[in-house]
């Protein structure tokens, strides 16, 4: 990937930062975006100390105007985008459907949809007058090919990522714009752990829903992204890659 250029949106932390990591350690140049500017800064001064090359931007996904200026003056810099991931999500409440608050709802489908949606329709343009073409990974969830139970909001905006991302695929793929999704299980991060950690009970019962009787690890999430954004994969596009130790099997 030397000589690439890829943007990672919430890659302060988590699936994101290790994505970063990757990515940078493939040779990509990489901007990495997250409204969290001291875990944005983390992940670049990482990849700069291990002898790579990477910036920050703080941005909110949600903010139209904000996505559009982050990828005209990514374009402005470098001269292209060739890769992006659609990375920052958020959790939402942990309800029952009839006691899930309308607040909660909108605020996660206007990250994990809209944020996705914005970033998609900014960057196709750009990447459909490269001749390169472009490779854009969208981070699902096991949540968007099945049930999340007391996670409604969660569920039905991982399954529009789906959504999109086939959709998207299907109608660039002839400029040579591969489109594609991963959709992980419960990983072991501050947001995978943030619903399961205050009851051991829940994490045994979690774990025994996986095949593999573990919890996944960004790297691994992070290594299926970069596999999908590769070279070698230029025939792979409008897929759902569970990552999900055979949970959904």
């Amino acid at each position: 990937m030397k000589g690439k250029i890829a943007i990672v949106t919430g890659g302060g932390s988590g699936i994101g930062r290790a994505t970063a990591l990757e990515l940078a350690q493939k040779g990509a140049t990489v901007v990495v975006v997250d409204l969290d500017e001291y875990g944005a800064d983390k992940t670049c001064g990482a990849i700069l100390q291990d002898g790579g090359e990477a910036l920050t931007y703080n941005v909110d996904v949600t903010d139209k105007k904000g996505i559009i200026d982050l990828m005209n003056e990514v374009v402005k810099k470098f001269g292209s985008i060739d890769i992006l991931i659609n990375n920052a999500g958020i959790g939402g409440e942990l309800s029952f459907m009839e006691a899930y608050s309308d607040e909660s709802f909108d605020k996660v489908m206007d990250v994990n949809v809209r944020g996705v949606w914005y970033c998609m329709k900014a960057v196709l343009p750009i990447m459909r007058k490269q001749e390169t073409g472009g490779a854009i990974v969208n981070v699902s969830s096991v949540a968007g090919i099945g049930a999340a139970p007391r996670m409604s909001a969660y569920a039905a905006s991982k399954h529009a990522v789906i959504g999109l991302t086939r959709t998207a695929a299907n109608e660039y793929g002839k400029h040579n714009i591969r489109v594609n999704a991963v959709c992980p299980t419960v990983i072991d991060t501050p947001m995978g752990r943030s619903y399961i950690d205050q009851d051991d009970a829940i994490v045994e019962i979690v774990k025994a829903t996986i095949p593999m009787k573990r919890f996944g690890e960004a790297f691994e999430v992070a290594k299926t992204i970069c596999w999908l954004c590769g070279d070698e994969n230029s025939f792979v596009t409008g897929q759902a890659i569970a990552v999900d130790g055979g949970m959904k099997a």
